[in-house]
């Protein structure tokens, strides 16, 4: 008999009997009879399906108390039907089963903090895609000269300089853990290097999305070309010194705020449209470049130009 005829049959028994099923069920627990439910009626009574006890049962969630040999039938303890609801009031939040089944190792009160930190991120989540929407709704309904009318456009000429550059490949997600890591790598090692000379920047030579892993790499400025060149020597194959070339820098300065996405697409498509506008050509990766203590601003606060390198 297949687990769907174990479901029917049992079903139909606590229809008729919840007790006949725990005598056909048989077995006792601490000396006092215990009703056994079949995958059916435990179903029924946990508020999960049937197909979803399987699956948890398969995972190690939850999993039944007992499994006959001979017919394979399964039985579940009513002890075991408060767990199956958590179970089930989780999977409502669209809880991933791995986050599940870490919530159900810990007590009560690390369980209700888990949960309160799943549903911040949930939150964040949710704040950052409202903010994708009004972007979208803007960009389709034919407004979208009016996003970038608000970025002012100036250019910068920048001479000649040495760059410590960390290049990796990272996805949106990962991406501030990678900046914030890295430059503090580089701006240390630049005190080897007679000391930062100009703002770190991050630039990207490929997209970074959800899907697109770049690569980024966050770069610092230094004094010292050759203290520069000795130390990435000693550093692994993801290091580098560099001399980047005079070249001129279209940018526009946005806050805090409009850093996070999906604002800053906005900044970058408005240097690209101004570039455009004044015949000019990109002739390089587009940047980040982070003047600012970024711990110490606030969201209105001036953070960061978005340029990138353009000529004739």
């Amino acid at each position: 008999m297949t687990d769907h005829d174990d479901e029917q049959d049992g079903t139909r028994a606590d229809e008729h009997d919840g007790k006949r099923v725990g005598r056909r069920a048989g077995g006792r627990d601490g000396g006092r009879d215990e009703e056994w439910l079949t995958i059916g009626a435990f179903a029924s009574r946990s508020r999960l399906s049937a197909k979803a006890l399987r699956l948890y049962d398969r995972l190690g969630l939850l999993s039944p108390a007992r499994v006959d040999p001979d017919s394979g039938y399964r039985f579940y303890r009513t002890a075991q039907i408060e767990r199956a609801r958590l179970v089930a009031l989780l999977r409502q939040l669209d809880m991933p089963l791995a986050t599940v089944k870490e919530i159900l190792t810990l007590d009560d009160a690390r369980a209700a903090e888990a949960v309160e930190m799943y549903w911040a991120d949930v939150e964040e989540r949710f704040a950052a895609q409202r903010t994708l929407v009004h972007f979208l709704r803007g960009r389709l309904s034919g407004r979208r000269h009016e996003m970038y009318e608000k970025f002012e456009i100036h250019t910068v000429e920048v001479p000649e300089r040495t760059v410590l550059g960390e290049s990796r490949h990272v996805l949106a997600p990962e991406l501030p853990a990678f900046i914030g890591e890295s430059l503090g790598r580089l701006e240390k090692a630049a005190q080897e290097c007679g000391g930062v000379v100009a703002a770190p920047f991050v630039a990207y030579h490929s997209e970074v999305t959800q899907e697109s892993d770049g690569p980024a790499e966050s770069c610092v400025p230094v004094a010292d070309t050759a203290a520069a060149r000795a130390w990435a020597g000693r550093q692994g194959p993801a290091i580098t010194a560099r001399t980047e070339p005079a070249h001129r820098l279209a940018y526009t300065r946005v806050t805090k705020a409009q850093v996070a996405y999906p604002q800053i697409l906005a900044a970058y498509e408005a240097v690209e449209r101004w570039v455009e506008e004044q015949g000019l050509t990109i002739t390089g990766p587009c940047r980040e470049v982070y003047f600012a203590n970024w711990e110490g601003l606030g969201p209105d606060d001036e953070a960061c130009d978005i340029a990138y390198p353009v000529g004739p």
